[in-house]
Order: C-alpha cells, then structure tokens, then sequence
C-alpha cells in the first residue's frame, strides 16, 4: 500500500492507494481514485508530533486491519505547512523505516516548470498540474478550492505555465463577519434564488453564485491567454458546491492531489 498525504493549512487529506504492481497498466490515465482504497480528512494540527502523526494515521489504517510494518511500502507527502512537513519527515523515518518522498525542489515530476522562480510554487499545485495532466492531457486548467482558491494552467505540452491565486470561500466569509457585527454564519448550499429574500439566503447567493462568477470569469480569461480551449477540472474540499453550477468546469476530480502524490511516488521509484 501507498499512503499519500495532503497537508493544506486547514485541513490534512490522507489517502492510501493500492500500488498492485502486477497491475501498472492500470496506475493512471483511468480516474484519480482508481485504487484508492480509502481515504480520510483530519484539521491540520502543527503542534502535533512525529509520534501523534502516526498515532492518527495508524488509527485510520486499523479500519482495514493494516498495520505499519506489513503493509505501507511508502509515503508522498504534499505540505502548505513546514512544521508538519518535518513531523511527517520523522514519523516516515521511524514508523516506516524509509524517508518519505516529499514534492519539493529537486524532487522528479516530470513537468517543466515555467514560472520565474520554480522554487515559488506549492506543492499542493504542483501535484495538481501532474495529475490533471496524466488524466486529461493538455491543455488543461485546475481550480483548486482549498484555504485559498488556485488556478494551474498546463500546456498542451505538459508545461505548468502559472496561474492564478484567490482568497477562499471560507477565509472569506471570516472576514466577512469579522467585519460585519450583524451578520452570521450560514451553512453553504445552494439558496433558492439568486435575489435573496432573507439575509441568510442573500449570503448563500453571494457567496455561491458569486464564485461561480468568479470562477467562470477567470477560466474564460486563462483560455483566452492560451488561445485555444481546454479541459478544466476542480478539486478541493468545496468544489463539489461551485462545480454543478459553473459553465465552464468541465471534470471534477475530488482526489486529484492524491493522485498527483501517487504519481510523483512513482516516479521517484
């Protein structure tokens, strides 16, 4: 078993994928979740130590009655925060007797990197661009609705060329209310109309349509830079909300970055 780790800066997505090396003809290029066995979502913590990370992890893996010790053969790791990233370093040492391959500089992935300073892209979009890439080909653009939502765009060639990054849902509505004494929390789901007839309908529509908005708008002005269509596929923790109602997203892949670390593992074999 492969076990992949995304650790955002609010929440951790874990997931362990069956590597079924008398199958490799079947590792990509089908769904981001083929051979995901299981997967599971924890908040980041980055007070928590080597030792409580495997505590946690082996708690997940119990559920399938997997252990450490007869059944990991690795670990990929994606990391939007430092201290967790050298926790998951020394759990990886002990725990599993190997290092842990981490998307970092010098790391293989098998995409040219055009930005001005390679060093300056997360990891997060990095595993993104590889999977979308491997999935879809190019050209192909990933929304990426996380603590801050991201936009990849990929060459036909297989380039990561940029993007585009804005403040997320949830970090929005913080401030929001932060700032805003008489309004409230609201669940996010769809309102009933888009002139809300309540406060707490008028948030949902604003706060829904208006990424929509947001979304669509950016997607249309990334295509028209590359000048020519392509495929688009959202990710993220929130994306399963704004992907129904965008008209431009054209694949939603909720396991995307996993898939991405299963690949770099790969490939650094």
């Amino acid at each position: 078993m492969l076990l992949v780790i995304d650790v955002g800066n609010t929440q951790t997505v874990i997931g362990l994928y069956d590597l079924e090396p008398d199958d490799e003809h079947n590792v990509g290029r089908t769904l981001a979740d083929t051979h995901l066995l299981d997967h599971w979502r924890v908040a980041t913590n980055a007070e928590r130590t080597a030792d409580e990370h495997a505590l946690v992890v082996q708690e997940f893996l119990g559920f399938h009655g997997f252990s450490f010790d007869d059944d990991i053969a690795g670990l990929c790791v994606c990391s939007s925060v430092p201290r967790v990233t050298g926790a998951l370093r020394r759990m990886s040492e002990r725990y599993f007797g190997q290092p842990a391959v981490i998307v970092e500089p010098g790391i293989r992935t098998g995409l040219p990197i055009l930005y001005d300073n390679p060093k300056e892209v997360g990891a997060d979009r990095i595993a993104d661009a590889v999977a979308a890439f491997d999935l879809f080909g190019g050209p192909v653009v990933v929304v990426d609705f996380g603590t801050a939502t991201t936009f990849e765009a990929i060459s036909a060639k297989g380039e990561y060329l940029g993007g585009a990054i804005f403040p997320g849902i949830d970090i929005s509505l913080d401030a929001l209310f932060a700032r805003a004494a008489a309004l409230r929390r609201v669940e996010l789901v769809e309102p009933r109309h888009v002139i809300g007839r309540s406060t707490v309908e008028s948030m949902q529509s604003g706060v829904i349509y208006g990424y929509t908005g947001l979304v669509d708008s950016m997607v249309t002005r990334i295509q028209d830079e590359l000048n020519q269509k392509a495929d688009v596929v959202s990710t993220g923790g929130l994306s399963g909300l704004i992907t129904p109602l965008s008209s431009t997203i054209t694949h939603h892949e909720p396991w995307l970055t996993l898939h991405g670390l299963r690949l770099i593992y790969e490939k650094n074999q």
